[in-house]
C-alpha cells in the first residue's frame, strides 16, 4: 500500500511537470521541517512525492479523529502520526518527547496551520524543534515554477526576532496555489 501510494503522488508530480531543487542532507536524522506556502489540497500529493523521490521518510501530524477506516490506511501509509488536539494536552512537550525517545524522526509541521490566510504562523513548529534541540529545514512548494524544494537548515537559536525574520526573508519569493492565502507578514511569532 505505502509504495502504491507513494508511487501515485510520484506519478503526479511528474505528469505535472514538477522537479525537485536542493536537498536535505543524508545523515540528518532528526528535523522538523517546514512547508511553505500551504493554501492547497495539492500541497499533500507534491509534499509526499517530493519525500518519495529523494527516498526520505517523513512523519507528519494529523488529528486523531482522521484514523477511521478507510482514510487511516492512507494515513499510516505516508507517515501521519495522531494527535490530540485539546487544551488538556500538551502538544509541544509531547512532541519534544517524541524526538527524544526517537533515533530518527524527520518532521513535516504546516507553520501556518491551514490553507487560508492566517496573520500569524502557529508557533509548535519553532518550540518543538528548539525545546528538542534539533534544526528547521525550510522547504517549499513554489507553483510560479512548479518546484518542491529543500532550503536552508536553520538551528534556531532561542531569539524568535532573528530566526523568524530568516525564514521570512527565505519564503519572500516562494509563491503558493493560491497566492492569496499567504502572507510573508504572517511569519512571526509571539
Amino acid at each position: 500500500m505505502i509504495k502504491i501510494t507513494k508511487g501515485f503522488f510520484t506519478w503526479i508530480f511528474r505528469l505535472k511537470g514538477w522537479k525537485i531543487e536542493g536537498e536535505v542532507p543524508t545523515d540528518l536524522k532528526k528535523c522538523v521541517l517546514i512547508a511553505a506556502p500551504h493554501t492547497s489540497n495539492w500541497d499533500f500529493i507534491y509534499t509526499m512525492a517530493a519525500f518519495n523521490i529523494t527516498k526520505f521518510n517523513i512523519n507528519y501530524l494529523a488529528k486523531k479523529e482522521l484514523f477511521r477506516f478507510p482514510l487511516n490506511i492512507l494515513l499510516k501509509a505516508t507517515g501521519a502520526i495522531p494527535v490530540v488536539r485539546s487544551k488538556n494536552q500538551n502538544l509541544v512537550d509531547n512532541i519534544i518527547e517524541k524526538f527524544k525517545q526517537s533515533e530518527q524522526l524527520l518532521l513535516m509541521i504546516p507553520a501556518e496551520g491551514t490553507r487560508k490566510l492566517v496573520e500569524k504562523w502557529k508557533s509548535g513548529f519553532y518550540y518543538v524543534a528548539l525545546g528538542a534541540q534539533v534544526p528547521i529545514v525550510l522547504c517549499y512548494l513554489d507553483y510560479s515554477r512548479k518546484v518542491a524544494g529543500f532550503g536552508q537548515i536553520l538551528y534556531p537559536t532561542g531569539d524568535k526576532l532573528v530566526d523568524m525574520a530568516a525564514i521570512k526573508a527565505f519564503y519572500a519569493d516562494k509563491v503558493g496555489k493560491h497566492p492569496e492565502w499567504f502572507s510573508i507578514d504572517a511569519i512571526r511569532i509571539d
